[in-house]
């Protein structure tokens, strides 16, 4: 059994959001088809390909539609088979680190130099040691051969 292929639309040539949704979740669904996958875990991506071929909304709904179908598809192969994207850790762990160290830094540099507006060297900080640690797993993602070839931004 294979990933399904999405049906092509001439109405999504109009709406550049919706033509680059459309294109990105069709590299996504590429990159899938090249890696071995178990039959439940195609089943679903298979419904929510044909969830979309049989959609029949306006533009504005199915790009919701293409987006939702994106994202599930992406948690899915992450939960069950460990895949990501590009730069998928480097982006969380960004946010993560100004969370967890930056806001911290930020205090003590605050409150140890007398003025809250040094805060922000906190957040810095904590960004750049967030950046550090997803860089760093992202690469072993990809050593380990479970990133695929493709970058989704948010």
């Amino acid at each position: 059994m294979e990933i399904k292929e999405l049906i092509e639309r001439p109405e999504i040539d109009q709406d550049s959001k919706l033509n680059t949704a459309y294109s990105l979740l069709k590299n996504l669904l590429s990159e899938l088809r090249k890696r071995e996958i178990p039959i439940e875990i195609l089943n679903s991506i298979n419904q929510e390909i044909d969830k979309l071929n049989g959609f029949s909304g306006s533009d504005k709904e199915l790009l919701k539609q293409v987006r939702n179908s994106q994202s599930l598809i992406l948690s899915l192969v992450k939960k069950e088979l460990g895949l990501v994207t590009k730069g998928h850790f480097q982006t969380m762990w960004m946010a993560m680190g100004m969370a967890t160290f930056g806001i911290p830094f930020g205090v003590v540099f605050g409150l140890t130099l007398g003025n809250m507006a040094f805060f922000a060297i906190g957040i810095t900080i904590g960004m750049s040691i967030g950046l550090a640690i997803g860089a760093g797993m992202d690469k072993k993602a990809q050593e380990e051969g479970r990133q695929l070839d493709i970058e989704i931004k948010a």
